[in-house]
């Protein structure tokens, strides 16, 4: 009798907070949160605004598969595809080598500014050195040059210097342009760190270089990610310079490659627009690879 008591009190007990019912385990369905009119106002608006955005993208694409015949047709859609357009731009043209250019100025770049950028940065943010305010100002000075301005005197130092038509000009004036930038987003970035973990590192044994390494620079690296990127990005779509410095088709980047399809009479618009889609489709790639880390670099420090 006390048994069967004890069983009764057990069953009839009210179940705890947060404890899931008898009737959800059996696959009740929960109750779905409803949108408010503001949810769904704000999704519509961004919904339209990346319409707007892409839009243009979208016409590149279908333009480059547009055939010849149809170039001129006002449709958003062309009859047929012709998927031979990036075939033909890649054989019939210097698209190959203008690509594999701007692969190296990007790339060489992008390296030749972090290898200076990160120890000037760090270097810059924890020594309190005479004079550390001015170069920070001659730094923040040399970023408001256009590379227009300078580009007779680049044309004739590297004239003198035999150097035209080389990649190497190239990635050092790319290299020279970007540098400012990443010097001061690695500098602000390297004083949000503290101090003291690397004297804790130092305790331990290891030197200023190896605290640095080990320690400091792997806490930077969203900063790292985020100058690597942007110096990548300006490379890869500058134009000014490897125009004038580059006057043989084979040694100019891919900015000035598909600009040869643009001549005194004729557009090849076909042709324009399929190198086009063929330039942005690495940038694309890479920044969706490692946006999160540029995102989180670009907001460093914004909240405490």
């Amino acid at each position: 009798m006390t048994q069967r008591t004890l069983n009764t009190e057990e069953t009839a007990r009210p179940a705890p907070a947060g404890s899931v019912a008898g009737g959800a385990r059996h696959g009740t369905p929960r109750a779905h949160r409803t949108l408010r009119p503001h949810t769904l106002l704000v999704a519509a608006v961004a919904w339209l605004l990346a319409a707007v955005f892409l839009f243009p993208y979208a016409e590149m694409v279908i333009t480059a598969l547009r055939p010849v015949h149809e170039l001129r047709d006002a449709t958003y859609v062309p009859g047929e595809f012709e998927w031979a357009n990036f075939v033909d731009v890649w054989h019939e043209s210097n698209l190959g080598d203008n690509l594999r250019v701007t692969l190296l100025v990007a790339a060489g770049s992008t390296v030749l500014v972090l290898l200076v950028a990160v120890p000037a940065a760090y270097y810059t943010a924890r020594m309190k050195f005479r004079g550390r305010k001015l170069f920070l100002l001659l730094v923040l000075i040399t970023q408001m040059f256009q590379p227009t301005s300078l580009l007779v005197g680049l044309y004739r130092e590297f004239y003198q210097l035999d150097m035209l038509n080389s990649v190497w000009t190239l990635i050092l004036c790319n290299a020279a342009f970007n540098l400012a930038f990443a010097i001061w987003i690695l500098t602000a970035y390297f004083a949000s760190i503290p101090e003291a973990l690397e004297e804790a590192a130092m305790i331990d044994g290891l030197g200023r270089g190896g605290a640095l390494l080990r320690i400091t620079l792997p806490l930077a690296m969203p900063g790292v990610v985020t100058a690597m990127i942007f110096t990548f990005i300006a490379a890869w779509n500058e134009f000014v310079m490897g125009l004038t410095l580059s006057t043989i088709p084979e040694s100019q980047p891919l900015t000035v490659g598909i600009n040869s399809f643009i001549g005194n009479y004729t557009v090849q618009w076909n042709y324009l627009f399929a190198g086009s889609v063929i330039a942005i489709v690495p940038v694309v790639v890479l920044f969706a690879l490692i946006e999160r880390k540029v995102v989180s670099g670009l907001t460093a420090g914004s909240v405490k």
